[in-house]
């Protein structure tokens, strides 16, 4: 790609979709978010029942750029509607940078990311789902809807257990256990008045591992520990199998909030552009200039002996001559 035609690129918005069962606390997390963005320009999304867009409203009170989507399921009976939302957040001549959707508590956040990701124009960035401490054992019951919560549970790369303070340790400790034996990530804080750090939205927040502050969170078993969400970073001078790389960070699910970097791989003759959130994993052709060797900026639960471990499942996937 010539000098001109990567001038015109533009880079994709990162995509957070923010779901959870009614009542979970989702609009006091965006709320929250959104006092931590700064002079970010952060557009909202948000997808409400009946004809006034109550979470709308509410929203507006933190920014302007707020779209609004009445009436019913944002992946399905108003899909259409999303998709066209979409479209013309992407055309914008400025565009935000960043794009939270904020789902009805009967969405699954999985088929809105797909939605989202329909068009280029996004990148993923998390799917958070937010799940009261107080009623979460007896929504997860309900013949109704404790199959929508279930798979809102097991879809999300990162939990938040909120309205932690209105209920026993006890209590807590066993909510906790029930969503991660529902779980397919091990990243779950508990939040009070939707406070969360602001490392799950916005990478400008993430600190080098070693020097995190610890986050409260409640990980299962009768103890509290702390979470670090941080980084690190891994390089190698060396090409990397494209394989092996995808089955080591897919390894990595649990614990991988996400990441990204630009890597050479095999005898590629220009490099590759890597996201990964959710599993997911994306690998295009970069449209920029990159230095010679890969580097992958990974974002997460990470300790010492986690990220010691990681480096080595990494330096096993460089490319056989």
């Amino acid at each position: 790609m010539n000098d001109a035609a990567q001038s015109t690129v533009r880079p994709p918005i990162p995509l957070v979709v923010l779901g959870g069962y009614l009542g979970a606390g989702k609009t006091t997390l965006l709320n929250h978010v959104l006092s931590m963005a700064g002079q970010r320009r952060v557009a909202v999304l948000v997808n409400d029942f009946g004809d006034i867009n109550i979470d709308a409203a509410l929203i507006r009170e933190r920014t302007d750029d707020v779209i609004n989507l009445e009436n019913g399921c944002i992946c399905c009976s108003i899909g259409g509607r999303l998709v066209d939302a979409l479209v013309k957040i992407s055309a914008r001549p400025e565009r935000p940078e960043l794009l939270i959707i904020e789902a009805s508590g009967v969405s699954d956040p999985v088929k809105i990311a797909q939605i989202g990701l329909l068009d280029r124009a996004f990148r993923l960035y998390g799917i958070i789902v937010a799940v009261d401490a107080e009623r979460i054992g007896a929504t997860l019951l309900d013949p109704y809807v404790g199959d929508i919560v279930r798979r809102q549970i097991g879809g999300a790369t990162a939990l938040v257990l909120t309205k932690t303070d209105l209920v026993t340790e006890q209590e807590k400790i066993t909510a906790t256990e029930a969503v991660l034996a529902l779980a397919t990530t091990s990243i779950l804080l508990e939040s009070v008045n939707g406070q969360i750090p602001p490392a799950l939205i916005f990478d400008a927040s993430v600190v080098p591992r070693h020097r995190a502050a610890g986050l409260g969170v409640t990980t299962g078993g009768a103890s509290n520990r702390h979470l670090d969400i941080c980084s690190f970073s891994f390089r190698s001078d060396f090409p990397l199998d494209s394989k092996k790389l995808r089955a080591a960070l897919r390894n990595l699910s649990a614990t991988l909030l996400r990441a990204k970097g630009i890597v050479w791989l095999g005898h590629d003759a220009s490099p590759q552009e890597l996201h990964v959130v959710g599993g997911r994993i994306l690998i295009t052709p970069f449209a920029g200039h990159a230095a010679a060797e890969s580097t992958i900026v990974l974002i997460g639960r990470f300790t010492d002996e986690d990220e010691r471990a990681i480096k080595r499942c990494l330096e096993g996937t460089q490319a056989l001559n």
